[in-house]
């Protein structure tokens, strides 16, 4: 176990250097923050002044030469829109996208499972058709869409929840439920699936023949033996709930790191942009550990190796 979680670290560190070189690279190729920072009346000289302070006038491999071992100190430069140290700043938008993606996860879980439970073991019925419909609706939609139609229906027509904000329980109902609600329908329809094979098999045909209560056949025997493909597909929706944070902060006006990313991006911010992906980067890659880890807890028989 050990082993194979310094190996993994390893892998890791490999896949973030990856991901800083290609976003140095694409934030380079986007365009030139100094004229985002200068006046409309600067000169060529001011823009070219500016330049050379913020080292951009340097060859593209000596820029990050230089990003890189500053990188490795912990220092991803100071944001050019904030005048302040990048990664510091972006952590501080660390905590609300954690939050958000923490209640969006939490609501995933309390639909999901119930759904796909129940949609196996009534298979081929009403109930079960209607999940079906909904996991296939729920994976077709688009999260910033369903996010839209949310605040039409429950803030313009209803006037119940806060458009946009954070704050109070309220401001976070709509932002989880949009990302909950297709994150739940991937996890019930890949739930279903596996609670149907684990159904068909001998030792669940056993449990039923000696009596044993459905319910009871469901959780204690179906269920656990099911678990290793839900694992995976709950760590994926983990990360893909901190990726989709960033259209939904955008859309609710959450001030998480997505939407710091998004107003990063339009400002050509390269310094913000690159500590907000890392910070994201590395937060995707530990989930993913964490998942593989939690697969021997589940089935002592797999050795992480």
């Amino acid at each position: 176990m050990l082993r194979y979680v310094i190996k993994r670290l390893i892998h890791t560190i490999f896949v973030i250097w990856a991901i800083s070189v290609i976003v140095f690279l694409l934030g380079r190729v986007v365009g030139n923050p100094v004229y985002l920072l200068l006046p409309q009346d600067a000169t060529a000289a001011d823009a070219e002044r500016l330049s050379h302070q913020l080292g951009l006038d340097r060859p593209l491999l000596e820029q990050y030469l230089l990003f890189a071992s500053h990188a490795l100190q912990g220092d991803f430069g100071d944001s050019f829109r904030h005048r302040l140290p990048a990664l510091p700043l972006a952590l501080t938008f660390l905590p609300a996208t954690i939050q958000l993606a923490g209640v969006a996860f939490v609501i995933s879980v309390l639909i999901a499972l119930p759904m796909g439970i129940i949609s196996a073991a009534r298979q081929n019925t009403m109930l079960d058709h209607v999940v079906r419909i909904f996991s296939l609706s729920g994976q077709a939609m688009p999260t910033f869409w369903f996010g839209i139609v949310l605040i039409l229906l429950f803030s313009v027509q209803l006037r119940l929840l806060p458009a946009s904000g954070y704050g109070t329980p309220a401001h976070i109902i709509m932002p989880a439920l949009a990302l909950g609600y297709t994150s739940a329908a991937s996890v019930a329809r890949l739930l279903r699936s596996a609670m149907l094979e684990v159904l068909r098999q001998d030792y669940t045909r056993t449990a039923r023949a000696k009596g044993l209560p459905g319910i009871m056949v469901l959780l204690r025997h179906a269920l656990p033996n099911a678990g290793i493909p839900v694992v995976t597909i709950l760590g994926l929706e983990i990360g893909r709930l901190l990726g989709g944070a960033i259209a939904t902060e955008t859309i609710f006006a959450w001030p998480g790191i997505g939407q710091f990313l998004i107003q990063s991006v339009a400002n050509l911010d390269y310094p913000a942009v690159q500590s907000a992906v890392l910070v994201i980067a590395v937060m995707l890659v530990l989930v993913n550990l964490l998942t593989d880890i939690a697969y021997v807890a589940l089935d002592p028989r797999i050795r992480l190796d």
